[in-house]
């Protein structure tokens, strides 16, 4: 059964890296869900992070065949119960003076940010776990949403490890 799965991969920082990795999914024709990369605190290496959905086999299949890329210096999969994982949205509504009040009331309620305000259309920003991020945009999807676009997940795993 396939599930979504969270992958941290730390790679050295060279051109071409992430190519190469997105590339191994993609010939073996899997999608890649989320994608995050950044340096970590040596700018000689960084943090992919990628989510995909995939059964226990392809997990083990791509786990195995990303490690054996030369620039890949490791590879695990996270999960929620050790790790800290986040998101960011920003979404840009449409909006009327009825309205305003009504989503800024919701977005307080989920710990948002109103991040640009304008006569007709409000921008929000939004931080959290992927499940929050969804249930926000259920609850506003009744408004006018002109646009969204969301991070996909970042994670570090939790405790002493990299």
């Amino acid at each position: 059964m396939k599930q979504m799965r969270v992958l941290s991969i730390l790679v050295e920082n060279n051109a071409g890296t992430l190519t190469r990795v997105a590339g191994l999914f993609a010939r073996r024709g899997y999608n890649i869900d989320t994608l995050t990369v950044s340096e970590t605190k040596d700018p000689s290496f960084s943090r992919i992070t990628l989510t995909a959905s995939l059964n226990d086999l392809e997990l083990n299949q791509l786990v195995s065949q990303t490690a054996k890329l030369e620039e890949v210096i490791s590879i695990e999969e996270l999960f929620e119960t050790n790790s800290v994982m986040r998101e960011i949205l920003l979404v840009k509504v449409s909006v009327s003076d009825d309205c305003r009040s009504k989503l800024i009331e919701i977005t307080d309620v989920y710990k948002g940010v109103v991040v640009d305000l304008s006569p007709d259309s409000m921008i929000i920003e939004l931080t959290g776990k992927p499940q929050k991020i969804d249930a926000f945009i259920r609850v506003i999807d009744n408004y006018n949403i002109v646009n969204i676009c969301r991070t996909g997940v970042t994670a570090l795993q939790r405790g002493k490890g990299d």
